[in-house]
């Protein structure tokens, strides 16, 4: 069973996500009552909850945000930047309050201060008055306008989960008039009753102004295990002594059961019987009449049959489902191995059942883990919000494509890189205002962060519209740190990769933002651990793009199996363009490892994995040139054949090969042998070189 405080602290990040977002959505949108509306109820809610789980200093410090935030809810304070600031940074203190529920003195003199800081935009505790006066007011008022019935069972472990009932009746109380009655016709005898097993129920009436969604918020971290139900009563409610038939009621107490009430009604005509006997309708009214309210119910009973549910997993489960499903997929190719060589039809036929059980039982385990890019982009957004107001800039972001999903495993090596990219486009990026007004430009920059769907990858652009790359100024650092000589012949794009070299840097003076000399090198190496590629694009004064191409996954990937001689290698299929033959007399000049090969009139260079790897071996007569693109650039790579289209578990290599060339891992075929997966970037990277 998942430990409750555990769950509790989940979901209150979830909520405080939910509430960082808001209150930056809100800094642009200050009168989306919507966006209020959900910066309050996260508070609330954590409040609440805080309180059942016994962070007593957390619901009390968020019970003064909610306090104030009740207030510019109702209209009469308006949303401010000075006012979002501090929320936020609230918000950083209700988080650190989560992992630390015991303050220390500096964490009570942080809260303080925030309090203090909020007291001057809106009077804590003249709020705090006004709302125990109003708390008083409903006690005396007989008119209520809402009547609910409310009805919840705990479930039976409440107990042991760590849930108590009191809290919730004590928030319940807050909201008006409340009437409770305790039912306790579940409870077992004496000698029969677990003490830790809860089998009492309660029936509340409560007279309130609130809404139904206030009161479905105090049940909102038991609603999925308790039995909660709520309603809004439509009876005169200037009368409260005839509440509701009397029969309910005393089904609702516990005194008699829905049955014997059903036994005395059944003494009566029913309504059908009586409307058939006056004459106002037929039988046959009366049937068809009934048939559509049966089918009504089964409508409804089906379609709250077919409502989705959360269920909360450790992603450790999944990471273990993830393995035992590649190892299923190695054990599929090893049985398809053996039925083709026993040529046995009836093994063909249950092996082929197993391959498409195993695809679909893969393809089902890889949703599973997508999770959409969004829940990276949202952190983004406060990062540029605070970095731009430090370095004086107006800065705005925009995003697209946040439903694009990605492994869960790539989104979270994902996000440092990512910071570190955005950080440098607001501090190296994105020019001062005025720097800005002077060139023409508005003196808000931006910053856009997309990304989409390419085949088996997924593509993420981050561009920005402030002054680009100075070329003259990087090559000028790359000569002084040795990194090219003075004679060396460069193009723009070549200057400008140069940033991601070890120890480059531009930055005049060293800052808390960026300019230390590290990052954009293990910017790359990240991504490249990742199996995905980065590029950069920068135009003088027009500003810089980095596309980042990643693959969607890191567990299975589809790959082209080649031989040279014995050996097995696998190429990811992403990237193989197509497959062409070479006879002996075609094969063209070479420059080292770098041979070229005419293919329909274009001279597309090449290498022999055989000369690379050290196969021996006589060459072929015919070999087959597998080409593959890289960016806009095609290369080939020279085997003895092209075997077919292979379905790849990846296996890291040990810490002993992490840095061979070439190598992006290794798998195992379906006889047991192994064939290392091969990185076509760094193999062309390294011959590239060596020809240089």
């Amino acid at each position: 069973m998942s430990d409750p405080l555990n769950t509790f602290r989940t979901e209150a990040e979830e909520h405080l996500c939910t509430l960082e977002s808001s209150l930056l959505e809100m800094e642009e949108k200050p009168n989306d009552a919507d966006l209020v509306a959900a910066c309050f109820r996260a508070m609330h809610t954590i409040k609440g909850a805080g309180g059942m789980f016994g962070f007593d200093d957390l619901s009390a410090f968020t019970h003064h945000l909610e306090t104030a935030f009740d207030k510019v809810r109702n209209g009469q304070y308006p949303v401010t930047p000075e006012l979002v600031s501090v929320m936020l940074d609230a918000k950083d203190h209700i988080a650190g309050m989560l992992r630390h529920p015991q303050q220390s003195p500096v964490q009570a003199l942080v809260g303080q201060s925030l309090l203090t800081r909020l007291n001057k935009i809106i009077p804590v505790d003249a709020i705090a008055l006004e709302k125990a006066a109003a708390s008083q007011k409903v006690e005396r008022k007989h008119n209520i306008e809402t009547a609910f019935r409310i009805r919840f069972t705990p479930c039976s472990s409440a107990l042991t989960d760590g849930f108590d009932v009191v809290p919730i009746l004590r928030e319940l109380r807050s909201l008006g008039s409340c009437y409770v009655t305790t039912l306790a016709a579940e409870l077992p005898e004496l000698r029969e009753l677990d003490p830790e097993s809860c089998r009492l129920s309660w029936d509340i009436i409560l007279i309130t102004e609130q809404s139904l969604d206030t009161l479905k918020d105090t049940f909102i971290f038991v609603a999925d295990d308790w039995q909660v139900n709520i309603e809004k009563v439509d009876s005169d409610l200037s009368d409260v002594e005839h509440f509701d038939y009397i029969g309910e009621i005393l089904v609702e107490r516990g005194l008699i059961t829905v049955d014997q009430v059903n036994n005395i009604l059944e003494t009566k005509p029913k309504t059908g019987e009586l409307l058939r006997d006056s004459g106002l309708v037929s039988e046959s009214d009366i049937v068809a009449a009934l048939s559509e309210q049966k089918a009504l119910r089964d409508a409804k009973e089906r379609k709250s049959e077919a409502q989705d549910t959360t269920v909360r997993v450790p992603a450790s489960r999944l990471d273990k489902l993830m393995n035992l499903v590649g190892e299923l997929v190695i054990v599929q190719a090893r049985m398809n191995q053996l039925a083709n060589s026993r040529e046995d039809e009836e093994m063909m036929s249950v092996t082929e059942d197993l391959d498409r059980l195993t695809v679909e039982l893969r393809d089902n385990t890889f949703s599973i883990r997508m999770l959409p890019i969004g829940t990276t982009f949202g952190r983004f957004r406060r990062l540029v919000r605070d970095l731009s107001r430090e370095l004086g800039k107006k800065i705005r972001l925009e995003t697209e494509g946040a439903e694009t999903e990605l492994d869960k495993m790539v989104i979270d090596r994902l996000g440092n890189p990512m910071v570190h990219l955005i950080r440098n486009s607001i501090d190296h990026g994105i020019e001062l205002p005025d720097i800005r007004a002077a060139a023409g430009k508005d003196r808000t920059g931006t910053i856009h962060l997309s990304a989409e769907h390419a085949e088996s990858h997924v593509v993420i652009h981050i561009r920005d519209d402030g002054a680009g790359l100075d070329t003259t100024r990087i090559r000028t650092m790359a000569i002084e740190r040795g990194l090219i000589g003075s004679e060396q012949k460069l193009s723009d794009e070549e200057i400008n990769n140069l940033i991601f070299e070890p120890g480059f840097s531009t930055a005049q003076e060293v800052t808390d933002i960026s300019g230390r000399g590290v990052g954009m090198d293990v910017v790359r190496r990240s991504i490249q651990d990742l199996g995905g590629q980065v590029t950069l694009y920068s135009a003088p004064g027009r500003g810089s793009e980095i596309k980042i191409t990643l693959p969607m996954t890191l567990a299975i990937m589809e790959g082209l199996m080649v031989a040279v001689a014995d050996e097995r290698y696998v190429l990811p299929l992403r990237a193989v363009e197509e497959c062409v033959e070479m006879q002996q007399g075609e094969r063209g000049g070479q420059t080292s490892s770098k041979r070229l090969v005419e293919i329909r009139g274009e001279l597309v260079p090449y290498m022999r994995l055989r000369e690379w790897f050290g196969v021996e071996g006589e060459v072929p007569q015919i070999e087959q040139v597998v080409v593959t693109r890289v960016g806009t650039d095609r290369f080939g790579f020279s085997v003895d054949e092209v075997i077919g289209q292979y379905q790849t578990v990846i296996k890291r290599l040990g810490k002993f090969y992490e840095g061979t060339v070439g190598f992006a891992g290794a798998t195992i075929l379906g006889d047991g042998n192994v064939a290392m997966i091969l990185d076509t970037t760094g193999l062309i990277r390294a011959v590239e070189t060596e020809a240089a």
